[in-house]
């Protein structure tokens, strides 16, 4: 025999579940609203099929994942604990922080290309923060619209618990609940049918939405510009490349760089092609007698064919064919020439039948330049210190031989003791960086290295943690050497070394891919959309899922240049 209270008990839980699937029906379609946010941060796809595609799968969607949200969360706490007073107070809060979550999501998508995740939380959170500090009503705002959100769902949890009657008598909801189912298969068969036929106006859409698709790195690269839309079906074999026109090197203007004041001290740029290691970069500290930046986690992807573009033009090698076909010299270079002063480049190769110091592109952007097999003529003082200020360049240059290699590293160590001894006789002390440049082989180009950037102009020696590239020393040069006032993002991807306050992520391009670095590892994306990730922390290859926020992260580093205009200059 059934007890009364057992009626009374199923009575009210049907009464809840009733009134809670109206509850979520409103939601979906407040979320509906809300969520088309989202089509507004894409542009519009350029087919028939691939709209239909994107307002299908908008709809469904996102009523699939409001629907869900109650499936998981509400209605389990329903069947556990039917009080009327706390699912109804429950329900409100659980769909506000819903609906302020797709809110804050669509916002983050927008501003940097990916949805909330944690792998990512570094940057999300940064971004708040800049967010915050540049508009001080943002926290005012972000309270209000909670507050505008809870009174909402207040609003249709009591009308839909007060006319529950009257709404399961009415039948508009059984032909907008089947237009969602509709519109669910709708999409899905459209995304199997244009998977299998590589239809790019569909599979672009996988990101926009969240816990939507799983994006492909190649699907991602072409989305944002890296590969030719046109080639897409054969892009597989293809060279990364932008598929439009990058904008024009920028011409110094005068204006920039006259403080008025004449520089008389120099710039030694120090690289060797061997690998230098933290006992190297503590013997040139101590022995320095000004000021210096320890950069422990340096980063440096390219080979030597492209090693020099990045440190010379602080960008990634993707410019490189462009900008050097534009015959335009580095900002540097034309702020050197602004000030007359010196540039000279020397090569110490053992090798006397090498042609490096005459085949490089780079050897035009100097006024002298000197091959020697040894350094016996570069070691004293006297000569050092009367060089012409300017900027010297001294590239160390090993062979392929074992010996040749060995001689090379002996011949820099004395060559960098030499010139810090030099500088303690001088009253004008000089800026001096040293650091590998390029990598030997393919494998050294994911492991962060290290360099030493002299600066007399710092109050004290420091260790930069942070991550740090070739592509700075152009902007800390101009900066701290020439004292010009350019914004560094109108000529390149690189920044102040001196200035770095907070973690970033830093990408480079080559052959195979891209390679992007945080500050937990760096990851190889292929063409062919396989991830190699290393891990900075234990310095060996790990295996990791596809990190697309990352790579995402790493493209908006690479395409920094290329989104900016003269008039930013």
């Amino acid at each position: 025999m059934v007890s009364f209270d057992t009626k009374s008990y199923s009575k009210k839980l049907l009464h809840l579940i009733s009134w809670s699937h109206w509850f979520t029906f409103f939601n979906i379609i407040a979320a509906i609203a809300l969520s088309s946010y989202y089509l507004f941060s894409e542009t519009a796809p350029d087919t028939l099929l691939g709209q239909a595609y994107l307002v299908t799968t908008w709809l469904s969607h996102i009523a699939f994942l409001t629907f869900m949200s109650f499936v998981l969360i509400l209605f389990p706490i329903t069947l556990v604990f039917p009080n009327t007073k706390f699912i109804r107070t429950s329900g409100s809060i659980i769909f506000t922080l819903g609906l302020l979550l797709l809110l804050l999501d669509g916002f983050i998508y927008s501003r940097l290309g990916y949805h909330l995740n944690a792998s990512s939380s570094a940057q999300i959170i940064d971004l708040i923060k800049e967010i915050a500090e540049e508009n001080s009503l943002f926290y005012l705002v972000s309270g209000a619209l909670a507050i505008i959100i809870l009174g909402f769902e207040f609003t249709i949890s009591n009308y839909a618990w007060k006319h529950l009657k009257q709404l399961q008598k009415t039948i508009f909801a059984r032909f907008v609940i089947f237009a969602l189912v509709l519109a669910f298969f709708f999409s899905h068969l459209t995304h199997i049918w244009a998977d299998a036929n590589l239809d790019y106006d569909v599979l672009r859409q996988d990101t926009v939405l969240p816990l939507s698709y799983p994006a492909t790195a190649k699907t991602l690269l072409t989305k944002y510009g890296l590969f030719d839309i046109d080639d897409y079906m054969e892009r597989k074999t293809s060279p990364l490349s932008f598929s439009q026109a990058i904008p024009t090197y920028p011409s110094l203007l005068a204006k920039q760089c006259s403080s008025g004041e004449k520089v008389s001290n120099s710039v030694f740029l120090v690289l060797t092609d061997e690998q230098l290691n933290e006992q190297q970069l503590g013997q040139f500290t101590r022995r320095s007698a000004t000021s210096s930046a320890k950069l422990t986690n340096h980063v440096d992807t390219s080979l030597a064919k492209d090693s020099w573009f990045n440190l010379f033009y602080s960008l990634p090698s993707i410019y490189q064919a462009d900008i050097l076909a534009q015959n335009t010299t580095p900002m540097l270079f034309q702020a050197i020439t602004h000030n007359n002063l010196a540039t000279t480049y020397t090569l110490i190769d053992a090798n006397t039948n090498s042609v490096e110091g005459e085949s490089a592109w780079f050897n035009s952007l100097f006024s002298e330049q000197t091959q020697l097999t040894d350094i016996s003529t570069l070691v004293f003082a006297e000569r050092l210190n009367n060089l012409a200020p300017g900027l010297h360049l001294i590239y160390f240059k090993s062979g392929e031989e074992e010996a040749e290699s060995k001689n090379n590293h002996y011949q820099f160590e004395l060559f960098v003791d030499a010139l810090l001894l030099a500088q303690k006789h001088k009253q004008q002390k000089d800026f001096i960086w040293i650091s590998t440049i390029g990598n030997k082989d393919k494998e050294s180009r994911l492991s962060t290295k290290t360099a030493l950037f002299i600066n007399p102009s710092l109050a004290a020696s420091q260790e930069v943690t942070q991550l740090t590239s070739q592509m700075d020393l152009q902007p800390s040069l101009l900066k701290h050497w020439l004292g010009c006032a350019i914004n560094s993002k109108s000529y390149s991807n690189g920044d102040d070394l001196i200035s770095l306050k907070k973690d970033r992520v830093i990408a480079n391009t080559a052959d195979e891919g891209i390679m992007v670095f945080n500050k937990d590892k760096s990851v190889l994306i292929d063409q062919n959309g396989n991830f190699q990730s290393y891990s900075s922390q234990l310095a060996a290859p790990i295996t990791v899922n596809k990190d697309f926020p990352l790579m995402i992260d790493g493209v908006h580093f690479i395409k920094r240049f290329s989104q900016q205009s003269t008039s930013e200059q």
